[in-house]
C-alpha cells in the first residue's frame, strides 16, 4: 500500500532528522552560506574552511558534480532533490552519502537550498533501498512532489530568513528552544510542539521537528535550521495510530460479518471522512467462496450487499441504499476500477465531468445534493480474494483527500479485511454445520402408537456456534417408541459430526432392544473409542470427547416408560392436568467417562401424558442458575391440552432474549394407549401338547380382528415360536398377538440363551424353525426381560386392516 507520497515522507525524515545528518546551506550556484558543527564530524571540514566555498568541492565525481551543477544553475526549482554520493573526507578518505536538498526562499528573492548529507553505512538497508537516483546526470531531475516536510532558518534574533513553501508560522514556544541551540549548538532530534503549524478544522496542530545552529565562515552562529514535520509527520502518525489502535479494540469484535462491516464504517466516521460505505459480494455473506478475480471478461456485473454504513449527518442521507439491500457496481465505474485495480483516490470530484457518473445518474444526483467533493475507493481484500468495496467520502470537511488518508483508509480496511474473511469462514463452517446437523437429525420422525410427538431445536449464537445437540424417535417392536435427547460436547462440525455417529450408534443398539441402562452402557465404549480414534499419535493421553445421553422407552401396550441418563438433565413428565413433575431419575456419569455401569427406573404413565426430554441449553443461561431454568420450563409446560406444537413454541419463547450460547433441543411426546381391543395375551405351561392349542387360540384371535387372511402364516409362526420356547426353556411361556401397523406375535420364555438364525441345507433335519419365522414375517428379533427372553415377529398389515 505505498505512495510516492509516503515514499517522500519516509525518505525525507530519515535525511533531514537523522542523528548523523550533516546539514548546510548553500546559495543556487552552489556556495556554502552555512555549516553545522554535524556537518564538521561527517566531513572534517569546519566552518571556516568552507563556508564561502562551492559544495562541489566535496564531491569525488565528476558526474556528481555536473549533476550538482546542473541542479544550481535551475535557479527556478522549487521542491526537493535528492541523490546517492561520494563526499571527500579532509583526512582523503571516500564516504558514501546519501543527499537531500531542500529549496528555500530568502527575504531577498534568492534561492537557496538546504542540503543534508546522511553517511550511507548508518542507514538500515530497508531505508537505503528507497534512494532514488537520476537515470541522466546531465540534465536537471523533473520537478519532484510536493515535500512533506517543513523547513526554515532564522537568524540569531530569531527571525525568518530562509524558509520553503509549506512552512508555517512558528509559535512562542520554540523560542526557549532556539535560544539553546544557537547557545549550545547541540542538535536537537525529533522533538514534538504544538503550534507550529497551524491547525485544521479537524486536528490539533501536533509537529515533530529537528533543530540545528547553522555557523558562518567564523564558526559563529548563522541562525538555526529547523525541519518540521508538521501534521504530515510525526504528528500526523501518532493521529494515525490512535485511530489504527482504536480499530483494533472496535473492529472484528465478533464472528458476524454484517457486523464487522458496520464497524469498519463507524470507525471511518468522523476520524477519516464524513461519510463511508461498505459493500460486500453476496458470496462473502452467505459464507461461500469470494470472487478471485474480477476483470473486464466477466459476464456480468457484480451485484454487492451493504453491509457498513456510517455518516456524521443523521439517518445518512448521501446513502442510496439501507444496510442489507443489493447495491449494484456500476459498469466502467470508480468501483469497478478499484475492484480490478486497487484502490483509487479522487481528490476533487466532479459530477459534471466524471463520464462514469452519466451511467449513474442516480449516484451523481445523489452527490450534487449532499456536496460530495472528495472520494477514496479501496477494495476489501484477504486472502488473495476480493471480499468487497469501501467508499469513503467528504462532503462537509473542506480539505481533499491525500495520499495520507489514502493510507491510512487501506490500513483500515486491510485491518477490517481479515476479520471480515475469519467472519466469513466461520458462517461458511456454521452453514456446513448446520446443515450436518439438520441432515442427521430426523426430519419426521413419528410416534407410532405409542405416541404424538413434537419437537424444536435451537442452535446457539453465531459467535458460540452449532453444538452436538440430537433427539430421536426410534419404533421399537411391539408398538413401543425410543425417546432419545444427547448433547456432545463444543461446538462446530466436529461436534456435529460425532454427534451423527453417536445417533448411528443408537439406532444400532435399539435395533438389538437392550434395556435403557444397558444401551447407555455400550455407547459408553463407543464414545471412549471415539476418543481412542481422535488421539494424536505424538500424543498418547487421549482426546477428551464427552456427551450426555438419555433414553427411555415407553410401552403403549402397559403404558410402562423406562429410562436411562448419562449425565444429562432429568425429563419432565407432564400428567393430563397438568401438574409438571421432575422423575428422581439416577443422574449417572456422562459418556466417555467410563464409570458405567447405568441405572434405570420403570414408571407407569396415564394415557394424555406429555414427557419432556430437553438438553442444557434450554434451561442453564448467562444470567439464570439451572433451578431457575428449571422453573422456567416447568412454568411453560403446564399447560394442559395444548397441541405439542405450540406447547414447543411456547417454551421457546419463554428463552431469554440475549442469544444463546449453546443449542437448545426439546422433544415433547404425548403418550397412547394400546387398550385390550388391540392385545391379546395367553399362558401356558412348558408342555408340547399346549403348541396345537396356542395355535387354535391364535386363529380365533385373528378373526375377531378380522385378519384371516393372516391366520395360515400366524398359525406357523406361534407354532415354531412356542415349540423352541418349550424345548429350550423350563418354565411357563407366554404369548401375545398385538395389532397395530403391524401384527406382532411375542413369545416369553424363561431361557436366557439368544436363538441363532441358521440356513440349513436340503438334508438337514434341524434348524429350519427360525428360518421359517424369518421368511414368513416383515422383520424379528429378540430381547431380554428380567426373568427370561422375548422372541418376537411382525407381519405387515395393509392400511384397511390397521385400524379396524
Amino acid at each position: 500500500m505505498g505512495s510516492s507520497t509516503q515514499t517522500a515522507r519516509t525518505e525525507a525524515q530519515k535525511t533531514v532528522a537523522e542523528p548523523g545528518a550533516a546539514m548546510a546551506l548553500l546559495y543556487a550556484e552552489g556556495r556554502v552560506v552555512g555549516w553545522s558543527q554535524s556537518a564538521q564530524r561527517l566531513v572534517g571540514y569546519s566552518a571556516a574552511e568552507v563556508v564561502g566555498q562551492s559544495a562541489g568541492i566535496l564531491l569525488t565525481t565528476a558526474d556528481a558534480r555536473a549533476k550538482a551543477s546542473v541542479v544550481g544553475e535551475q535557479s527556478g526549482l522549487r521542491g526537493r532533490w535528492s541523490d546517492v554520493a561520494q563526499v571527500r573526507h579532509r583526512d582523503g578518505r571516500r564516504i558514501d552519502v546519501r543527499l537531500c536538498a531542500q529549496s528555500l526562499a530568502g527575504r531577498d528573492g534568492r534561492a537557496q537550498w538546504l542540503v543534508s548529507a546522511t553517511d550511507e553505512a548508518l542507514i538500515p538497508s530497508s531505508s537505503a533501498k528507497g534512494t532514488t537516483t537520476s537515470e541522466r546526470p546531465s540534465a536537471a531531475p523533473p520537478p519532484p512532489r510536493r515535500p512533506p516536510i517543513g523547513v526554515e532558518i532564522r537568524d540569531t534574533r530569531l527571525r525568518c530568513i530562509w524558509v520553503n513553501d509549506i512552512q508555517g508560522t512558528e509559535a512562542e514556544s520554540l523560542e526557549a528552544v532556539t535560544h539553546q541551540l544557537l547557545d549550545s549548538g547541540d542538535l536537537l532530534i525529533n522533538a514534538d510542539h504544538q503550534g507550529f503549524l497551524g491547525a485544521s478544522a479537524h486536528h490539533e496542530p501536533t509537529s515533530t521537528a529537528s533543530f540545528l545552529r547553522l555557523d558562518d565562515a567564523q564558526g559563529r552562529a548563522l541562525g538555526v535550521c529547523t525541519a518540521d514535520a508538521g501534521v504530515t509527520g510525526n504528528g500526523r502518525a501518532h493521529e494515525c495510530r490512535a485511530i489504527l489502535d482504536e480499530a483494533g479494540k472496535r473492529i472484528g469484535t465478533s464472528l458476524n460479518i454484517m457486523r464487522t462491516g458496520q464497524e469498519l464504517a463507524d470507525i471511518a466516521v468522523p476520524f477519516l471522512t464524513d461519510y463511508t460505505t461498505v459493500d460486500l459480494a453476496d458470496p462473502v455473506l452467505l459464507g461461500e467462496e469470494p470472487w478471485t478475480l474480477l476483470g473486464p471478461d466477466r459476464r456480468r456485473d457484480p451485484v454487492f450487499r451493504r453491509a457498513g454504513l456510517a455518516s456524521i449527518h443523521p439517518g445518512a442521507p448521501e446513502s442510496l441504499f439501507a444496510r442489507g439491500e443489493p447495491v449494484p457496481a456500476p459498469p466502467m465505474s470508480c468501483y469497478t476500477a478499484a475492484m480490478s485495480g486497487g484502490s483509487r483516490l479522487y481528490p476533487v470530484v466532479d459530477t459534471t465531468s466524471a463520464a462514469w457518473l452519466d451511467r449513474d445518474p442516480m449516484r451523481a444526483k445523489r452527490m450534487r445534493e449532499t456536496g460530495m467533493h472528495s472520494l477514496m475507493i479501496v477494495p476489501i481484500h484477504a486472502r488473495g480474494a476480493l471480499l468487497g468495496v469501501a467508499a469513503f467520502t467528504r462532503t462537509q470537511d473542506p480539505r481533499p483527500f491525500d495520499a495520507d488518508d489514502l493510507l491510512l483508509a487501506e490500513e483500515l480496511v486491510g485491518r477490517a479485511a481479515l476479520s471480515l474473511d475469519n467472519a466469513r469462514q466461520y458462517a461458511r463452517e456454521r452453514s456446513a454445520a448446520l446443515a450436518l446437523q439438520r441432515h442427521l437429525l430426523p426430519h419426521d420422525a413419528t410416534g407410532g402408537p405409542a405416541a404424538e410427538v413434537a419437537w424444536r431445536y435451537l442452535p446457539a449464537d453465531s459467535h458460540h456456534g452449532v453444538g452436538g445437540d440430537w433427539f430421536d424417535v426410534i419404533e421399537l417392536s411391539g408398538a413401543r417408541i425410543a425417546l432419545v435427547v444427547g448433547d456432545v460436547l463444543g461446538h462446530g462440525i466436529n461436534a456435529a459430526a460425532t454427534m451423527g455417529q453417536l445417533r448411528t450408534a443408537v439406532h444400532t443398539l435399539a435395533a438389538m432392544d437392550l434395556p435403557p441402562e444397558d444401551l447407555l452402557a455400550r455407547l459408553d465404549e463407543q464414545v471412549l473409542r471415539l476418543a481412542e480414534e481422535d488421539t494424536d499419535p505424538e500424543d498418547p493421553s487421549p482426546t477428551p470427547l464427552g456427551a450426555t445421553c438419555l433414553y427411555a422407552v415407553y410401552d403403549p401396550a402397559t403404558r410402562q416408560c423406562t429410562m436411562a441418563r448419562a449425565g444429562h438433565p432429568p425429563p419432565a413428565v407432564i400428567d393430563p392436568h397438568g401438574h409438571v413433575a421432575f422423575p428422581d431419575l439416577p443422574a449417572g456419569a456422562p459418556l466417555g467417562v467410563g464409570l458405567a455401569p447405568f441405572e434405570s427406573v420403570t414408571m407407569q404413565l396415564p394415557e394424555g401424558s406429555v414427557l419432556a426430554l430437553y438438553t442444557d441449553g434450554l434451561i442453564e443461561s448467562r444470567d439464570q442458575d439451572l433451578d431457575a431454568g428449571m422453573d422456567r420450563l416447568a412454568a411453560a409446560l403446564a399447560r394442559p391440552g395444548l397441541p405439542l406444537d405450540d406447547l414447543c413454541t411456547s417454551v421457546a419463547d419463554t428463552l431469554p432474549a440475549l442469544a444463546p450460547n449453546d443449542d437448545a433441543t426439546l422433544l415433547l411426546a404425548r403418550t397412547r394407549a394400546l387398550g385390550p381391543a388391540r392385545t391379546a395375551s395367553w399362558e401356558f405351561p412348558s408342555d408340547p401338547a399346549v403348541v396345537g392349542r396356542a395355535r387354535a387360540l391364535a386363529t380365533r384371535q385373528l378373526k375377531r380382528w378380522h385378519l384371516e387372511h393372516l391366520a395360515e402364516s400366524t398359525e406357523l409362526i406361534v407354532s415354531e415360536l412356542v415349540t423352541n420356547a418349550i424345548r429350550h426353556g423350563s418354565g411357563p411361556v407366554r404369548l401375545r398377538l398385538i395389532r397395530h401397523r403391524f401384527l406382532t406375535c411375542e413369545v416369553y420364555d424363561t431361557s436366557c440363551g439368544s436363538p441363532r438364525l441358521r440356513h440349513p441345507r436340503t438334508t438337514d433335519v434341524n434348524g429350519r424353525g427360525l428360518f421359517l419365522v424369518a421368511q414368513l414375517s416383515r422383520r424379528w428379533g429378540t430381547r431380554r426381560i428380567p426373568d427370561g427372553k422375548l422372541i418376537w415377529a411382525e407381519q405387515q398389515l395393509t392400511p384397511r386392516y390397521i385400524d379396524h
